[in-house]
């Protein structure tokens, strides 16, 4: 008697073999080994950063991305023999360029708030000011202080 399979993968996986080895399995072994099947298989990982051991990384204060920075990133390809100074390369000046970019940002942010605090100050002040003046005109002597006052 023929049966359909239980699984259904990818063609790229080629599991036909075990497609044809469930099939004259018993239904209630069949049902368990498909689902073992399909719980070993596992997608190809795409990148390499999957396989660094981040927390490693981390505990010693090194980048995430290995290539992010160090000696082959940041130092030139050649050097002159002479002693002249190599020109930047493409992704060196665009790091550079971004540096520039996040500097500039920082500086700008900066001065923001820095305005933002000394006019808070400002604004505290004033109301301070404001509210000592209305004090002051309500607070007025009577009675016998004024009397004194005038003479």
């Amino acid at each position: 008697m023929w049966r359909k399979p239980l699984l259904q993968p990818p063609i790229s996986y080629g599991l036909s073999i075990y497609n044809n080895f469930i099939r004259f399995l018993p239904p209630c072994v069949a049902v368990v080994a498909a689902r073992f099947i399909n719980s070993v298989r596992k997608p190809v990982p795409k990148t390499l950063s999957f396989h660094l051991n981040q927390r490693w990384r981390k505990e010693r204060g090194l980048p995430l991305n290995p290539n992010s920075e160090g000696v082959l990133t940041d130092a030139p390809d050649y050097s002159f023999l002479d002693g002249r100074p190599t020109p930047y390369g493409i992704g060196q000046m665009k790091r550079i360029v971004k540096q520039q970019q996040i500097a500039e940002q920082i500086h700008n942010l900066t001065a923001e708030i820095d305005f933002a605090v000394e006019r808070h100050e400002e604004l505290t002040r004033k109301e301070s000011e404001r509210r000592q003046q209305i004090l002051d005109s309500k607070l007025k002597p009577k009675g016998i202080e004024l009397l004194k006052k005038k003479k």
